[in-house]
Order: structure tokens, then C-alpha cells, then sequence
């Protein structure tokens, strides 16, 4: 263990600085610091040295330069068990530094603001920063280097144990190796934060960003791995899970599991269709999940009207699925619940009543997700010119052979004003409240989809087929299967009907309003067959496919 006797602290977050500060002085170590950080160091009445004094160089250029000099990065790198180093620093009158403390200038912070520009984010690209994070981090074996505010309680109290055991403040090598790891990570994470953001304009027209939606020509998208998962889809595939760096809030990888064992593969997929899918509705709503596809969905004026009207759509498929709602959870609700072998149970809270009906279901995986505000304004998330640049967060991913497909997510929120009215026959209030219920509904289910609702509960629904046709005829079994009724229903289809042979299959089960995006070289057969059926259809103008 060898000691500390030399920081340099240069920081913009300033968060935890003066107590780590404060502590560093205590156990004898000498502080190095620039500008900011060195005035706030001098504030609190602290000795420090400021870099300027040790370089005998002043910061210029508005402070683009001020780190970058032999006497700084010859201190970081200078290996202390190597007899050429360290005469190498007697002879230019170097000194070593034994702590780096680095948090880089706000880049990310500046670019989600809907009102940066170019210049301003290119100011905010820390230079002398990640120079000194890889000089520190390369040389860990001598030097410790902390690179978030999170860190400093943690290493103070190694540094304040160390002295207490040795009579000198220092960090073992695991540690130092576990630090440098993180910094190379944080260098790491902004320099492809930056590359993405500025791959989103041309080069031609530097002042002018490109269209929102435009992606970077090199894909740089680092992850934090939370943890190892039993295996993947199958027992033979291996599998971990991973998240980005600034989640967005109320994303799955946000989720607290309370209870229950550990989440696999398939549980994490189908947990996070669930939960996408319920937090789309503005009302009391239930989802459940089986296989990634949608088998019960249902809005009410409570989560246990929600629940029963879901389970009733499928009682079959449900067995063994995916429940998510979108309100915290009462205790009638999870003794419901629990009357039905689950899975995984989602909400955004529990009562204390309901968790302990839940805790006696121990195998039940019992997520909480922290969603202060549920996003059903799905066309206003999109248009956030904040999540854009904010890592691009808010986009689709699929791995091919030895590649990557990347799409904007889905976020498309259809309104009553962008409905049209196609048929003869026009649908009524009930109706059309029920046909954005199913078009919610079908926005989640596996392509080709065809899906039944009334009274804001799926009846009915089919999924993943190859034909549409298909999937019509299989959400009417579905529907007879459970007993449920289709007259006067509604019907939902992800896409348009190319033949009016679907549209007829849903007519004969019951439907009497059909709502579809339109398209087809044959509307006009379908529209035609509508109106000789006497039902209401209205066009979307927009599909949502899901592969």
C-alpha cells in the first residue's frame, strides 16, 4: 500500500468536494486545484496550491488550457516502483500526485437543454480532464483516481482506516484497480455521448442541427451491466443484463423487485411489454403478458375492476404471465392477483396491506417502478427535444448477424382528431372510445394483429400470425374460448386489410366498428364491404407493426 501525500482536485460537480476536502487535509494529504474548484477549496479555508503556481504557467485561452503540462501529467504517470521515473522527476524538480479527483465539464447536462446550440456544447467538451483520467487511470498501480462524487465517502473512510493501521493514508491495489476501471468507463461514456451528439449535424452546415430523428455514423452506446441473469431465453444461453447509464425515468431497469426470486431472461422481456403497455393508459389499467404479447388489457375505475376484466380476456394464456398495472397497488387487488399462478407483478407502489398478502407468495417477483407521472402523452414524449439528446435513450434496437438495426421507439399517441371516417355508417361515442382502447391495445401486440374490444376490455386477440386473416379467425376462438361474447365488440388491426376477407371474419363474430390505418390498394373493396355490412370504420393513417 503505498500513501497518499498529494491530491489534485479539479471538479465541476462540486457535490461532496468539501467534505472529501476537509477529511484529505485532516490526514495530512496537500491539495492541488484549479480555478472554481481551488476558490471553493480557499472559501472553506482550506491551503491548497493552486495548478498555475506548480506549473509556473497560467491558465489561458478562457481556461481550455490550464492542466495540460509535463508538470502534471509527469506527477500522474510516473510509475513509484520504477528507479528511471522517479529520477526522472528529481531531475525536472516533479513531484508526484497520488490522488486524482476529475469529474468532467457538464456535457451531457448542457445538451438536454431543448435550447443548446452548437457552440455552447462544444464549450462544455472537457479537454485537460479525460487527459488526466487516463493518465491517473493508466497508472494504478501508484496513483488513485475518483471520478464521481459517489465514490468520496467510500475512499475517504479506506484513506481514514489506512492511517489509522499504517500512519499513512492510501488505497490497496484492488481498490485502485476498481477505480481506474470506473474512470476508464466515465471517459469512456462521454466521449460517445459527444459523438453521437455531434454526429447529428453536418459538417457543412455546423450551425444547423440535422433532423431530430437522424442517427450518429458511428454508434457508440456504453452500458452498465446490473447483473448476471440464470441463463438466457433457454438453458443453454447465456445472458446478463444491462442498462444506460442515465436511464429514463420510469424505464424497467429502474425497478425495485421487492420479493421473489431472481428475474430471468424471458421475465425481463415480457415484464418490459407489460409494463409499456400499461403505462400508455391515463386510467386505472391492467396488462397482462404472456410470451411478450398482450393476452388480457382492461381500464376501469379501480385496479381490481382492471384486473378481473384482463384475466377474464384469456384465463388460459394468462396462467404463468405477466401482470402489470399502472396505479399503486390495494390490498383487494393483490389477494386477486394472487389467487392465479404469476410470474412477475409490476406497479408503480403497494400498500402495506397488499404487500404482505403478496409476501405469502414468495416465489411472486414483485417490481416497483418509481413513476411519479405516468407518460400517456406518448406524441409530446417524442417531440422532447431533450431525450433526443439525451444518449438517445428513446429508440429501438435488434441485433442481426453482425449487425444492428436501430428505429426511433414507437411513441406515435393517436388522438380522436386524427381518426377518419371512412364508411357510410359513422361510429358512435361509446364506439369511438373503444376503438382507441383497441388501438392502444394493438400497438403492443405481435404483428399481424387483430384485436376485440368493448366497454375498455380486450375480448379477444390475435397475434404473431402470418396472415391476418389468421389472426382474425384466432381472436374470435380466443373470445369464444373464454366465454366472452363479441356482439357489438370493436375491432383493432395494427395494419390495413388487404382483402375484405378478414374484415368479414370479424363482422360475422360480432363487430360492428373496425379501426385500421388504411393503405391498401384495395381500401375501396374494404371500405365497400364495410359499408355493405353496416358497420362503422374509421382510418388511422398510421400502422404499428411490432416484430
Amino acid at each position: 500500500m503505498l500513501p497518499i501525500q498529494r491530491a489534485l482536485l479539479s471538479v465541476s460537480d462540486k457535490r461532496g468536494l468539501p467534505e472529501l476536502a476537509k477529511g484529505l487535509v485532516e490526514l495530512g494529504v496537500q491539495l492541488i486545484s484549479t480555478g472554481g474548484t481551488a476558490a471553493l477549496l480557499r472559501e472553506l479555508g482550506l491551503p491548497v496550491i493552486e495548478v498555475s503556481t506548480l506549473t509556473a504557467f497560467p491558465e489561458m485561452l478562457d481556461g481550455r488550457v490550464k492542466t495540460l503540462h509535463p508538470k502534471v501529467h509527469a506527477g500522474l504517470l510516473a510509475r513509484k516502483n520504477n528507479p528511471e521515473h522517479t529520477a526522472s522527476l528529481k531531475a525536472h524538480d516533479i513531484e508526484s500526485i497520488d490522488l486524482l479527483v476529475v469529474n468532467l465539464y457538464p456535457f451531457e447536462q448542457t445538451i438536454a437543454r431543448q435550447d443548446c446550440g452548437l457552440e455552447e456544447a462544444i464549450e462544455q467538451i472537457d479537454i485537460g480532464g479525460p487527459a488526466m483520467l487516463r493518465s491517473a487511470a493508466k497508472n494504478w498501480q501508484s496513483v488513485a483516481v475518483l471520478t464521481d462524487p459517489d465514490q468520496y465517502l467510500q475512499v475517504l473512510a479506506g484513506l481514514t482506516l489506512a492511517h489509522t493501521e499504517h500512519g499513512f493514508p492510501g488505497l490497496d491495489d484492488t481498490k485502485r484497480f476498481e477505480l481506474a476501471v470506473s474512470a476508464f468507463e466515465r471517459v469512456s461514456h462521454y466521449d460517445a455521448v459527444i459523438s453521437n451528439y455531434l454526429s447529428s449535424y453536418r459538417a457543412s452546415q455546423a450551425a444547423s442541427r440535422i433532423d431530430g430523428s437522424s442517427f450518429p455514423a458511428l454508434w457508440m452506446q456504453p452500458l452498465t451491466k446490473l447483473q448476471d441473469l440464470r441463463y438466457g431465453e433457454n438453458p443453454h444461453q447465456m445472458a446478463a443484463l444491462y442498462r444506460d447509464p442515465s436511464p429514463a425515468p420510469g424505464s424497467l431497469v429502474t425497478a425495485q423487485q421487492i420479493q421473489g426470486k431472481d428475474l430471468s431472461f424471458n421475465n425481463l422481456a415480457d415484464a418490459d411489454a407489460a409494463w409499456e403497455c400499461v403505462r400508455g393508459f391515463a386510467v386505472p389499467s391492467c396488462v397482462i403478458v404472456k410470451h411478450a404479447n398482450p393476452c388480457g388489457v382492461a381500464s376501469a375505475s379501480t385496479c381490481c375492476e382492471a384486473y378481473a376484466k384482463a384475466f377474464a380476456c384469456d384465463p388460459t394464456s394468462a396462467f404463468g404471465g405477466i401482470i402489470a398495472f399502472n396505479r399503486e397497488l390495494d390490498e383487494s387487488t393483490a389477494l386477486a392477483v394472487s389467487q392465479q399462478f404469476l410470474e412477475v407483478l409490476i406497479a408503480p407502489g403497494y400498500s402495506a396491506q397488499a404487500l404482505k398478502v403478496l409476501a405469502a407468495k414468495a416465489n411472486i417477483r414483485v417490481l416497483m417502478i418509481d413513476c411519479s407521472k405516468l407518460v400517456s402523452d406518448c406524441s409530446k414524449r417524442a417531440s422532447n427535444t431533450a431525450q433526443r439528446h439525451q444518449g438517445l435513450q428513446d429508440l429501438d434496437m435488434k441485433r442481426i448477424g453482425s449487425g444492428l438495426l436501430i428505429q426511433t421507439a414507437d411513441r406515435h399517441d393517436l388522438q380522436l382528431q386524427h381518426l377518419q371516417i371512412v364508411s357510410k355508417r359513422a361510429p358512435s361515442d361509446e364506439q369511438l372510445e373503444d376503438l382507441l382502447f383497441a388501438w392502444r391495445v394493438a400497438k403492443y401486440v405481435k404483428s399481424n394483429a387483430i384485436v376485440f374490444c368493448k366497454n375498455r376490455q380486450s375480448l379477444g386477440i390475435g397475434a404473431g400470425q402470418m396472415s391476418r386473416l389468421d389472426s382474425a379467425r384466432i381472436a374470435s376462438i380466443k373470445s369464444e374460448a373464454a366465454k366472452l361474447s363479441l356482439a357489438g365488440s370493436v375491432v383493432a388491426s395494427d395494419a390495413f386489410f388487404p382483402f375484405r376477407d378478414g374484415l368479414d371474419v370479424v363482422i360475422d363474430a360480432g363487430a360492428t366498428a373496425v379501426i385500421q390505418p388504411g393503405g391498401s390498394l384495395r381500401d375501396q373493396e374494404v371500405i365497400q364491404a364495410a359499408d355493405e355490412r353496416e358497420i362503422a370504420m374509421v382510418f388511422t393513417g398510421v400502422r404499428h407493426f411490432r416484430h
